[in-house]
């Protein structure tokens, strides 16, 4: 089973990429960002909760995250394997992330960060304001949202790094140059596994 989890601060490009990924791999996405933004829609009693954080650029804290993540993995039977884009997001959700994984006998294979500087991310975001109907989409929250990334999950590099499971991307190109670097990588891990 092939599960990718897919890091980067705001605006570096994930959701594209993990969709790229997931059609060329056959995978089933997860993103985090998603799932709440559907609750919210639901207007459910996670989504609302969800929303006050997200509303402030902060994270939903670790329990409500995990545990929406680990029903709708336990929902999946039939996969080739999972993309996880925003997730984990703090230590305690890595550790509690490998935890699972490795009790399915499913663990987490390769983690690829998608790296791109703090002013093309701005830009990016800024840009992507216009075509979307993102709440958290306004300098206020954006900037919010890139310290939170600094302080919460740039951490799990080091973690990841100890398992030699981390691969960091330049993600300052366009989405198919990008796209062929994680391929590159992706693909060397299921020649040599």
């Amino acid at each position: 089973m092939l599960n990718i989890l897919i890091f980067g601060p705001p605006g570096s490009g994930k959701g594209t990429q993990s969709l790229n990924i997931i059609k060329k791999y056959n995978l089933i996405h997860f993103s985090t960002g998603n799932i709440f933004r559907e609750e919210i829609k639901k207007q459910s009693k996670v989504g609302i909760l969800a929303k006050k954080y997200i509303d402030k650029g902060c994270l939903v804290p670790d329990k409500i995250v995990v545990d929406i993540i680990s029903k709708n993995i336990n929902s999946k039977n039939e996969t080739k394997g999972f993309v996880f884009d925003g997730f984990p997001r703090t230590l305690r959700q890595a550790e509690f992330f490998d935890d699972f994984m490795n009790k399915r006998n499913t663990p987490v294979s390769l983690v690829i960060s998608i790296e791109v500087e703090e002013q093309e991310l701005y830009n990016r975001i800024l840009h992507r304001a216009k075509d979307s109907d993102r709440s958290d989409d306004n300098l206020k929250i954006i900037k919010n949202r890139i310290k939170v990334y600094k302080k919460q999950t740039e951490p799990l590099i080091k973690y990841f790094k100890a398992q030699d499971k981390y691969w960091p991307i330049n993600g300052m190109a366009d989405i198919d140059t990008v796209f062929n670097r994680i391929t590159n990588v992706i693909d060397n891990y299921i020649e040599n596994k």
